[in-house]
Formats: C-alpha cells, sequence, structure tokens
C-alpha cells in the first residue's frame, strides 16, 4: 500500500477511534453539535464551510463539526456506526439502508447531474453519433447518469447505448483525462469533473436533465442529500429543523451572492478563472427547490434506473420505501 494512502487510512481510523469518546462534553451554555462526515475534496464543503463562516449553525442552535474521511464508504461506515450524525449520499444507498431496518432518511440537498461530454472539435452532435464509439463514465456500469442515458438511448434511438458503443469506467480525473487526450470519444463526468472539462473547452452533446425530461421523469428530482436517522430526529427535533434551515440559508445566500464564492474560491481548488466560473454555475444549477421531495416522481425515477441497473444498483429493492423522505413540518 503506497505510504500516502496508508497514512490517509490510519488518520481516518485515529478519527473514528476519537469519536468513541463522549461527544456532548461542551459546557452547559454551548450548542449541542451536529457532526457531518465528509470528504477532504467534496464540494458539500462548500455549503458546509459557509453555514460555518457566516455563522448559520450557531443562529440555528448547534455547532456543525465536520469529520474529514478517506472516500464515500468511510463515510457511510461512519454513518452506519453512529460515528457521525449526518452524511451526503445518494437516495438509492439511503433507500436500501431504510429497506433494511436501518431507519434512515433523506433531507433534500442536489439535484446536479452532468451529461454527455464531447471535444470541442469532436464531430458528435447527439448520442446518435456516437455509436461504434468509445465513451469514459465516471462511477461505473450503474452510474445513475449512464443509465438514464441509456434509457432515452432505447426509447428514443431503439438501442441500447451500452451494445452499440464501448465503455471505460474510471475515477472521475481518469475519464477527464481521457476525454481530454481523445483516448475516448466522449465521457459522463460528476457533475464538478463536467465543469472543469466545460472549462477547457469540451461541450456538452446530451445533458441528464434533458433525457430525463424527455423519459417524463422529474429532473428536479434531488439525487443527493443528508442522510438523518428516525431516532436521531425523534430525539432532537429542533436540531434536524436548524440543519434543514441552515443548509437553506447557506444554498439561497450562494445563490445569488458571488462574494460568498470568493471566500470559498481557496477551497474549490479551480485551475483558473474559467474553471471557478463553471464551478459555481454547475453547484447553483444544482440548488433543489425549497420543499418537500415529490415521492412519487422519486419513484419513478428509481423504477427507470433500476430497469437496467438491476440489483447491483437497487440492493434488491424493489420500491422505494416509506417514509424515505423528510423534511421539516
Amino acid at each position: 500500500m503506497p505510504f500516502s494512502r496508508r497514512i490517509t487510512l490510519l488518520a481516518a481510523a485515529a478519527a473514528l477511534v476519537g469519536l468513541a469518546l463522549p461527544v456532548h462534553a461542551q459546557g452547559a451554555d454551548e450548542p449541542p453539535v451536529i457532526r457531518i462526515g465528509t470528504l477532504e475534496n467534496g464540494t458539500v464543503n462548500w455549503e458546509i464551510e459557509t453555514i460555518r463562516k457566516r455563522g448559520l449553525d450557531q443562529e440555528n442552535g448547534f455547532t456543525l463539526q465536520p469529520l474529514i474521511l478517506a472516500g464515500n464508504p468511510a463515510t457511510q461506515v461512519a454513518m452506519q456506526g453512529g460515528e457521525v450524525d449526518t452524511i451526503v449520499s445518494d437516495f438509492l444507498w439511503v433507500a436500501q439502508q431504510r429497506a433494511r431496518g436501518a431507519g434512515f432518511r433523506f433531507l433534500p440537498y442536489s439535484t446536479a447531474v452532468g451529461g454527455v461530454m464531447v471535444r470541442g472539435d469532436s464531430p458528435a452532435q447527439s448520442l446518435a453519433d456516437l455509436k461504434g464509439k468509445k465513451i469514459g463514465i465516471a462511477g461505473g456500469p450503474v452510474d445513475k447518469s449512464w443509465l438514464i442515458l441509456r434509457a432515452w438511448s432505447r426509447e428514443r434511438l431503439g438501442e441500447d447505448l451500452a451494445d452499440v458503443t464501448q465503455q471505460v469506467f474510471g475515477a472521475p480525473p481518469m475519464i477527464l483525462n481521457a476525454a481530454e487526450t481523445g483516448e475516448v470519444d466522449a465521457a459522463i463526468n460528476f457533475w464538478h469533473f463536467q465543469a472543469k472539462m466545460q472549462a477547457r473547452g469540451m461541450r456538452e452533446i446530451m445533458s441528464v436533465e434533458t433525457a430525463a425530461s424527455d423519459l417524463g421523469l422529474d429532473p428536479s428530482t434531488p439525487l443527493l442529500g443528508y442522510v438523518l436517522r428516525d431516532d436521531w430526529i425523534a430525539a432532537n427535533p429542533a436540531l434536524a429543523e436548524g440543519l434543514a434551515r441552515a443548509s437553506r440559508t447557506a444554498k439561497d445566500l450562494l445563490a445569488k451572492d458571488d462574494a460568498a464564492w470568493e471566500e470559498l474560491r481557496p477551497i474549490m481548488e479551480a485551475a483558473d478563472d474559467a474553471e471557478f466560473e463553471a464551478l459555481k454555475a454547475g453547484w447553483r444549477a444544482g440548488i433543489p427547490a425549497h420543499g418537500p421531495v415529490d415521492a412519487e416522481n422519486a419513484q419513478q425515477m428509481f423504477a427507470t434506473m433500476a430497469e437496467l441497473g438491476g440489483e447491483e444498483l437497487t440492493g434488491g429493492v424493489a420500491t422505494l420505501p416509506e417514509g424515505l423522505f423528510w423534511w421539516p413540518e
């Protein structure tokens, strides 16, 4: 195992061990802590940092305490083990956990999705032009964007993209590089890597949002959300509502205040002004509507993806469990 990787894992393990100690050691006059598991370079940190720097957590009666972990699986393990109070994850994972009795619920965070990108000089203008071509895909064979685009291709083109193209699966940075160098003819990447690709001169030939709309799905269905526990919400209703308010206030601020983004720029790792602006626009585009998730629309989205993703995607869940989506009353 590379030395840097080993150090990262050991640091994460040490942090988790520390969390086994009492977490409410603050003084009587100090607000309670909400512990959130996150990634060092995750875009969720932009909202977390805004909440903390602007004092939105304190205004809502809590202190938001991030715990940096070494990957999405580590955040999920921390959530399952009770080492953190919340993480951000997709509603499919939350649905699987709830169906298995974990009592997890989903508070909307983002609707951000990507699309199919090609180089600026590519002759491809539509998905039909990718027949016989090589597509790079971040997230694996059951990536949600890939499944929706496959469903669109089957309905509108009469053939499955998976059958008429060659796929290369890899980590987001690898897919970005493969697209830039021409190793692949097109790429489907996570939204923030797509923003980087756009800033570097690549163009989108089909968005997942458009594909979803064409399929009769609601593209405003948030795929990512804060994960909360039923028992934690029941025991801490004011804290749960305070987190929801702080999140919404941060979103409303970042939706219109460019100065707030300048404060975040040091942690955004934007290579230049164009990339910074693309990341900002992409994050803003993913801000969900204020209000509860439409469970019926989410079920339709789930069913479309499940048809192609199968049990590898759904974990054996046939329908989204009752009470999956939470919104403060």
